[in-house]
């Protein structure tokens, strides 16, 4: 079985996220997406909501499955047996920090390879990061995360006002 794991924080995940995912599960056995616990980033959201919101938005995805992980990717991925890492790309302004990512990744464990996948073009400019900012100013998100998070986001930022 071909396994992949497609990581990231994941605060909210986004129709971008969703596409890249999809990619991912056409070409590979399993998918498994890993939210990575990391405080520093300072998330809107706990670990485990952010785990709910994914597999709420997944259930059409049969060979997707979703966990959280802390620590090394690497030594995530393989312990799950997994031959490759997923990379969404958006950008050219991306590409940078996943290379030098998937550099030391390589580095860490030669044997899994690190496969970088583009959105769709509609969904290039969409990061979590604007998302939460639309979101918090009272703004339409539907276009860019599943309605479950969009319902998340509009519970979180009503519970804040």
């Amino acid at each position: 079985m071909r396994h992949c794991i497609y990581p990231g924080t994941f605060d909210p995940f986004t129709f971008g996220h969703l596409d890249v995912l999809q990619r991912a599960a056409r070409l590979f056995d399993h998918v498994t997406v890993a939210i990575a616990n990391n405080p520093g980033k300072g998330p809107l959201f706990t670990p485990a909501h952010r785990l709910e919101l994914v597999k709420a938005s997944t259930t059409h995805l049969p060979n997707v499955s979703a966990t959280l992980f802390d620590g090394l990717l690497v030594e995530f991925a393989r312990a799950q047996k997994a031959v490759a890492l997923i990379r969404g790309l958006r950008a050219l302004s991306d590409f940078e920090f996943e290379f030098n990512m998937a550099l030391m990744n390589r580095h860490l464990e030669p044997e899994i390879e690190t496969l970088f996948v583009m959105p769709r073009e509609a969904f290039s400019y969409t990061s979590s990061s604007l998302v939460k900012q639309v979101a918090k100013l009272g703004g339409d998100v539907s276009h860019f995360v599943p309605p479950s998070v969009q319902e998340a986001l509009r519970t979180v930022y009503a519970a804040k006002a």
